[in-house]
């Protein structure tokens, strides 16, 4: 059962704008949007609809012309935006491995000065790798071994150790056969579900069904519009 909404605001975005640099066409109208502790969003639309564009801009990973995005009420000064992103993770649909085995993969985090305080364990990644129907033997994998469904729980196990707060999903799962992608969303509700009320997450997707299964409120974006959707609960 989904969990009721929490109204403590984690990631919010006020008046947000984007713009193509060199068409100076609007990819992004301006937007208001909160996630609160709790809630699992889903955002579906065609492709190009600023989808993509919405995630980017909530992960800080693209600046805005206009607005500005904060993390439970106050706005991100530059210097916070590693601490921030370790808050709030995004995942994009073809994860980036590194050559070595899914273990060198997600020892990687643990190396950059953001993760200085914490420490890699094999034991807790396993039970990760478990939620998505993987044996302990998965870590010994090597990443050039991996199928795209395999790669793709291994970037999730990847973030997940880190224990964010807020997943971005930028349509984590659209190049997944239908296995891979349960296996993917069996992981967030695992990851969803051990901490509680206190996380949160948006789910891009292609994918009416899929939506409606990982989500409790649905957006639409159309043309860089954001919008409740029609059958929202």
């Amino acid at each position: 059962m989904l969990k009721e909404t929490s109204l403590v605001p984690l990631v919010a975005a006020t008046g947000v704008v984007r713009r193509d640099a060199q068409r100076g066409t609007m990819l992004l109208h301006p937007t208001n949007f909160t996630l609160n502790e709790g809630e699992r969003v889903a955002i579906t639309g065609p492709s190009g609809s600023g989808k993509s564009v919405l995630l980017r801009t909530l992960a800080l990973l693209d600046p805005c012309d206009a607005g500005f995005v904060t993390w439970r009420g106050e706005r991100i000064q530059r210097a916070r935006i590693p601490a921030y992103r370790r808050r709030v993770a995004y995942i994009a649909q073809r994860p980036a491995m590194l050559d070595g085995s899914v273990e060198d993969n997600l020892r990687y985090p643990y190396t950059l000065a953001t993760y200085r305080d914490a420490r890699f364990d094999r034991h807790a990644a396993a039970r990760l790798a478990q939620a998505a129907g993987r044996g302990a033997d998965f870590l010994d994998k090597f990443a050039s071994d991996l199928s795209a469904g395999e790669a793709q729980i291994a970037a999730f196990v990847r973030v997940l150790q880190l224990a964010p707060d807020v997943l971005l999903l930028d349509e984590p799962t659209a190049s997944l056969d239908p296995a891979s992608a349960r296996a993917i969303e069996a992981l967030v509700s695992a990851w969803f579900d051990d901490a509680g009320s206190a996380r949160a997450c948006i789910w891009v997707s292609h994918d009416p069904e899929q939506a409606r299964r990982v989500a409790a409120r649905h957006l639409t974006m159309t043309a860089g519009v954001l919008a409740e959707a029609k059958d929202a609960r």
